[in-house]
């Protein structure tokens, strides 16, 4: 499994969700954060299996994790030594307000 690590902004971003699911649902906000670690993980065993993220150019190499249960992508970008994860993103919300987080991983 390569290392990873996770934008400062996505891991606030985590939280936020989790902290909103947990508000409407007891154990909810729990489950939302399992699901998020499962699939960062998934992605550090398979890095190149995802999709480009659409709509972006592939130069960029941006990738993205769908979270099964959640309407929650996760775009992440594959280095040398490690993946890092640029955000835990809403799908229906402002699509790619994320993407200058990949100017701070020069590749």
């Amino acid at each position: 499994m390569i290392a990873f690590d996770i934008h400062h902004d996505a891991e606030g971003e985590l939280y936020a969700a989790a902290a909103r699911y947990e508000d409407r649902v007891p154990g909810l906000g729990l489950d939302f954060i399992d699901e998020v670690e499962r699939a960062m993980m998934w992605v550090c065993d398979h890095p190149p299996a995802c999709q480009l993220w659409p709509d972006l150019p592939p130069e960029l190499g941006i990738r993205r994790k769908l979270l099964d249960r959640f309407p929650f992508g996760l775009p992440y970008l594959q280095l040398e030594d490690r993946i890092v994860f640029l955000a835990v993103a809403h799908l229906s919300r402002e699509p790619a307000y994320w993407l200058s987080r990949a100017r701070d991983y020069r590749r």
